[in-house]
């Protein structure tokens, strides 16, 4: 088990741990609720009872006084009869109940609680990346500003661009987990961008890094691959031992590729200069394409499913709660191996 799914099992683990605490919360309010609807409905029916033992007891005082007067005239008075009506009337007459107060109040608590359960589930926290992709993010920006990443002579500065640069930290996330003290005793690849010292040091040479190259800094490991990338893309024309210039094919170099990333087999050459795609790759699919080729290069001997993964990523680089994300998330290596 990694230390990226601990992390990312604890993370799914205080999202329970919160999203349980708001529940519980909501369950004390609703019993809250009934223990005061149980109080006031106890409240309401002991008044109605005390007003009923006082229309009983005046009522008896009403039947004495009349029963006296009575028996001096003889006769009922029209008063008496008009007010013992009154009286009968008032005994089997309802009381009206304070509803508007009751409303209003069950109301609130209503309203209370559909406020909670909104403010739940707007700030329920959804899947994320792992915190290191930020900071490898931030590491992008700055080796980017290096204009020599891009590909000698076409130019060609995919790792760099505005919406395919996710490939840097996509690939570092796949090799190194983000470690940018990553070292292999097998293979001798070191760094954030894993790649053996000797050839980081080729490629950092037209980099004019202005300093000595070191796999495992951040920024030297970005550039490097930045560089190698655009090159495995665009291809590259070095200076042969004759003195005359010897052309390195892309990917881009050859009509079947260009078919697959652009829909279109035509190819643009010059003499001196690597073969491109007369079309751009701009599709997402073309471009998800290209980032699996590109992976397969960079990492010899890397299998196709790692390749696709790779390819995944990259495409839902805005999306890390894809169920596809989110499954090779749980498979990535040990930061430490």
């Amino acid at each position: 088990m990694t230390e990226t799914n601990k992390g990312f099992e604890n993370f799914i683990e205080e999202d329970d741990d919160w999203f349980s605490g708001i529940e519980l919360k909501v369950l004390d309010l609703e019993q809250e609720i009934s223990e005061w609807r149980e109080s006031r409905t106890r409240e309401l029916a002991e008044s109605a009872r005390r007003r009923e033992q006082e229309r009983d007891v005046a009522g008896s005082g009403h039947r004495r006084e009349r029963e006296r007067k009575l028996a001096e005239t003889g006769r009922p008075r029209g008063g008496d009869r008009t007010h013992a009506l009154i009286d009968r009337g008032r005994r089997t007459a309802r009381q009206p109940r304070p509803r508007r107060g009751r409303k209003i109040a069950i109301g609130s608590v209503a309203g209370l609680v559909v406020l909670v359960i909104g403010a739940m589930i707007v700030f329920r926290k959804g899947p994320s990346w792992p915190a290191s992709v930020a900071a490898v993010q931030s590491e992008i920006t700055v080796a980017c500003q290096n204009p020599d990443v891009a590909a000698e002579p076409g130019q060609v500065n995919f790792a760099c661009g505005k919406d395919t640069s996710q490939v840097l930290w996509v690939f570092a996330l796949m090799t190194s987990n983000n470690n940018p003290g990553y070292a292999d005793a097998k293979t001798g690849r070191k760094g954030l961008e894993p790649i053996t010292p000797a050839q980081g040091g080729e490629i950092a040479w037209s980099l004019n890094l202005h300093h000595p190259y070191d796999p495992l800094n951040p920024i030297d490991s970005l550039e490097v691959a930045a560089r190698a990338i655009n090159n495995i893309i665009g291809g590259a024309t070095l200076t042969g031992a004759n003195g005359r210039p010897a052309v390195q094919p892309g990917l881009e170099s050859k009509p079947e590729n260009c078919a697959r990333y652009t829909g279109s087999p035509a190819v643009v050459s010059r003499a001196g200069f690597p073969g491109l795609c007369a079309t751009p790759v701009i599709s997402p699919q073309g471009q998800a394409a290209l980032v699996a080729d590109v992976y397969q290069q960079w990492m010899p001997g890397a299998t196709s499913v790692a390749a696709q993964n790779v390819s995944v990523l990259f495409q839902n680089a805005g999306n890390p709660g894809d169920p596809q994300v989110q499954a090779i998330l749980k498979t990535l290596p040990n930061p430490r191996a």
